[in-house]
């Protein structure tokens, strides 16, 4: 009985561990648009100032929340975008004040919380679990994206590789 217990309990531990946020603070990937707004007003770290930090993209119906946290000294975010696709919030890239926090910091508390990153290299860090793809990219940038949402946009684009990038996979492949 007591290992059936352990073993619950280990599982349980191990879920909360590696389960990724769907979002920072009050922002979470799959929100509309006017209920972001609504979350930003009332988290001031954001810095949202209204509709003025809103802007669409007349061909795809795409829209953008741009904020800048860096207006209130307490704050740790630079500026933040918030993307929405099929008018859902599917990506949320903040930029971390480099003064106030650092990106080893920030790199080792992530590793802690959702241990060794799925993907590693100079560039930047990158977890998954399905639902969320976390990444922290140089300097300082800490990205939320709705992996559901990303891979459908990814799949429905008909836009073909370039000459070059065939040739680069093609002498990849060669190695």
């Amino acid at each position: 009985m007591k290992k059936i217990l352990f073993a619950v309990f280990a599982f349980f531990l191990s879920a909360q561990i590696f389960s990724l946020p769907n979002g920072y603070s009050s922002a979470k990937l799959g929100m509309d648009i006017d209920s972001l707004k609504e979350a930003l007003k009332k988290d001031h770290q954001f810095g949202y100032r209204g509709d003025r930090d809103v802007s669409l993209s007349p061909s795809d119906g795409q829209f953008l929340i741009e904020t800048d946290g860096s207006q209130f000294g307490f704050s740790f975010l630079g500026r933040c975008w918030f993307q929405f696709a099929n008018d859902k919030l599917y990506i949320i890239t903040l930029n971390l004040d480099r003064n106030k926090v650092d990106h080893y910091s920030v790199f080792s508390k992530l590793c802690e919380k959702y241990g060794n990153p799925d993907e590693l290299s100079p560039k930047k860090s990158v977890w998954r679990d399905g639902d969320v793809i976390l990444s922290l990219e140089k300097p300082l940038t800490l990205k939320y994206t709705d992996a559901k949402a990303f891979d459908s946009k990814k799949d429905s684009s008909n836009v073909e590789k370039t000459t070059a990038e065939k040739a680069r996979d093609k002498f990849l492949d060669s190695l």
